[in-house]
């Protein structure tokens, strides 16, 4: 094999140079996990996608994804260009499919539902793959000293600081306002030191700062940092989403309710992005979290192997 076909989208964007950018190699067969690598460190966006025949032929494709340093089981953005991108082609690997497409993945099987303007895919949604867990609470100094600003800054009303997933673990913690998450900035010292004491093995310090519109509550501003995944700020971030509106609907007193939520991310950046969110919590569990999202194509090319 000397080259690969590649396509790379805008994800969480309804216009192009927006939303996160996303490399998707349509067809993976014969690359190794080596080459894999390789190719996600040579576009550097936070995460490229690789697309392999499934196990099952019950399911669409096996996804497998990868940031600049590692494999990784689950990520939303990730998710959501990879349909919109097989959702533009006639078939997957020889079998024709419709507007729910079942990727197998290290966190499990994600299903994507295809979402079409005039007949035309304009982006997906999917279900996340995994019920929500709650791991650790972090300390406010600790997250203060990774995004360069003071404890009194962050709230801890609704919840203190927390890593939770719905796949992928990050760290949450919801600040002030608009100005204090616009100022914060990584400290990579302090998130190495973090990543010591609260990550497990396999999984790197990454951390979800948010605070709420105050007109409207359900709509968040948000901001991620993975500096030790040289992820410096990412513009959108489905798998963090999902777990931060899982968290909250788990903490309201109701046992029954079912939430719409908007995080607005990558503002900071240039690359404002919309993820929606709907949260099912039924019997005090959370059921279902789904995350939508809007994609524009950018490139398509060929990676010289």
């Amino acid at each position: 094999m000397d080259s690969i076909n590649y396509v790379t989208v805008d994800v969480f964007a309804g216009e192009r140079f927006c939303g996160n950018q996303l490399a998707v190699i349509p067809d993976a067969r014969g690359l190794s996990d080596t080459q894999m690598q390789q190719i996600a460190a040579e576009f550097r966006y936070s995460e490229v996608t690789f697309v392999l025949p499934p196990e099952d032929p019950a399911n669409t494709a096996r996804v497998r994804i990868y940031t600049p340093t590692m494999e990784i089981p689950f990520a939303g953005h990730p998710n959501v260009g990879t349909a919109f991108v097989l959702g533009g082609q006639t078939d997957v690997f020889g079998k024709a499919f419709g507007d729910v497409l079942r990727f197998e993945e290290k966190a499990g099987i994600v299903e994507a539902a295809l979402l079409r303007d005039d007949g035309r895919v304009a982006g997906a949604s999917i279900l996340a793959p995994q019920p929500l867990s709650v791991g650790r609470q972090i300390d406010s100094d600790t997250v203060a000293r990774c995004a360069s600003i003071s404890a009194g800054e962050i709230r801890t009303e609704t919840h203190a600081p927390v890593i939770a997933s719905v796949g992928l673990p990050f760290a949450f913690a919801e600040v002030s306002d608009l100005e204090t998450l616009a100022r914060a900035c990584p400290n990579t010292a302090a998130f190495a030191e973090a990543d010591r004491r609260f990550s497990r093995e396999g999984e790197q310090f990454a951390l979800f700062l948010y605070t709420r519109l105050p007109d409207t509550p359900w709509h968040l501003r948000a901001r991620m940092f993975a500096p030790l995944d040289n992820v410096i700020e990412d513009p959108a971030t489905g798998s963090a989403s999902g777990a931060l509106g899982a968290l909250l609907a788990s903490l309201q007193p109701a046992s029954d309710v079912d939430i719409d939520i908007t995080v607005e991310q990558g503002v900071e950046m240039g690359r404002r992005s919309l993820i929606e969110l709907n949260v099912h919590k039924s019997d005090g569990l959370v059921r279902s979290v789904r995350m939508a999202g809007r994609c524009v194509a950018v490139m398509r090319g060929n990676l010289s192997l």
